[in-house]
């Protein structure tokens, strides 16, 4: 029997309104405060989470996530140290 294929990527490469298992975080790519900010927000390993919108204009930032019932904003540089899996 063949194992459920699952795809990995980080959070910023994430589809609109897909949603995916945090798998790991490279914290050491942000700040102490930065990685305490996303971790009061919620964020860590075997979370679920949903890309719900991105910024305008090009930008892309922030990124909006619904993680449990709450809709917070990350940026998208946090959003690229955030890796995930989405199920097949």
């Amino acid at each position: 029997m063949n194992a459920p294929v699952t795809l990995a990527l980080t959070l910023d490469r994430l589809a609109m309104r897909q949603r995916a298992e945090i798998s790991s975080i490279d914290w050491d790519a942000m700040s102490e405060n930065e990685g305490a900010r996303l971790r009061a927000l919620g964020l860590d390993e075997g979370v679920t989470v949903e890309k719900l919108h991105k910024g305008m204009f090009g930008f892309n930032d922030p990124i909006a996530l619904k993680v449990g019932r709450m809709m917070i904003a990350i940026r998208k540089s946090h959003a690229a140290t955030i890796s995930v899996v989405v199920p097949a």
